[in-house]
């Protein structure tokens, strides 16, 4: 069975990205999936706790084997030469038994403007800082909330893809925020 994580808008705070890759370490998953807003922290945003662009994509390169990405509305071509991995893709796909996860960062695709998906498909998205796991209209949306600047009164968090079960997971103390099945 196949295991991922999520991690969403870092905005190249180096205390998040090395949380993020102590969990990934522990948790056993396959894959680092990254939905975007790696190392730039934004015009809208704060500079976060120790914002460290070049040193967040040393450590994230590290994973580059295991790292699936997409680009973030904060992510450029000049973040790509830092980054040993691909961030320049709008969206990914991975195929699951049951259907497919379509990955985004959230300013393009997002539940207000759906790519095509069919009926048991997961939108998987960043972008709001906002952890969202739910079921709505036979699809799936999945939102692993920021590990740097999580918004609406959550913790900063995380997703895990376990047997069939999305979770988002409060980065500091474990506790699960949410939660949804894919498959019923």
């Amino acid at each position: 069975m196949m295991k991922l994580m999520f991690a969403s808008d870092i905005h190249g705070s180096l205390p998040a990205a090395e949380r993020v890759i102590s969990l990934f370490e522990q948790s056993g998953a396959q894959w680092l999936v990254i939905l975007g807003d790696v190392l730039n922290h934004g015009p809208r945003n704060p500079v976060p706790q120790g914002y460290a662009p070049a040193q967040v994509a040393e450590k994230l390169n590290h994973y580059a084997a295991k790292i699936i990405a997409v680009r973030g509305n904060c992510d450029s071509e000049v973040d790509q030469m830092l980054l040993s991995f691909p961030i320049t893709a709008p969206w990914q796909q991975v195929l699951l038994e049951s259907g497919r996860l379509f990955l985004t960062h959230g300013h393009l695709f997002s539940p207000d403007n759906l790519p095509p998906l069919a009926t048991g498909d997961v939108l998987v998205y960043g972008h709001t800082h906002i952890p969202v796991a739910e079921k709505r209209d036979g699809l799936c949306y999945f939102n692993p909330g920021s590990v740097t600047f999580p918004k609406g009164g959550f913790a900063p968090s995380y997703g895990l893809l376990e047997a069939d079960r999305l979770s988002v997971i409060a980065l500091n103390d474990q506790q699960v925020i949410a939660q949804v099945n894919i498959n019923p």
